[in-house]
């Protein structure tokens, strides 16, 4: 199975015309990713969750108790503050 990601159609090639046709394969979908945001001071961390490429994410928050049990029970790779700067903010509206 071929493994296609995000960036492959960035670089000119056509984008799938739905998921369906997103090749992928196990290892990258078991791979998930969490990078959190901050620390509100009513104990809720506002962090992004993707699963297989980190660049597509969602943003989540949740209480710290639930917050590490999620990241535990997801095994998540925590990205850091420098692979964040390299995916951007691209939920930002200027």
């Amino acid at each position: 199975m071929t493994m296609e990601t995000p960036q492959d159609h960035a670089a000119g090639q056509p984008a799938p015309a739905s998921l369906d046709e997103l090749n992928t394969d196990a290892a990258t979908l078991a791979r998930r990713y969490v990078r959190v945001l901050s620390h509100q001071p009513n104990g809720v961390v506002m962090f992004e969750f993707s699963v297989g490429w980190p660049d597509m994410s969602v943003e989540l928050a949740l209480p710290e108790p639930q917050f590490k049990e999620f990241c535990s029970k997801n095994h998540v790779e925590f990205l850091t503050e420098a692979v964040g700067d390299k995916l951007g903010d691209q939920h930002d509206i200027d």
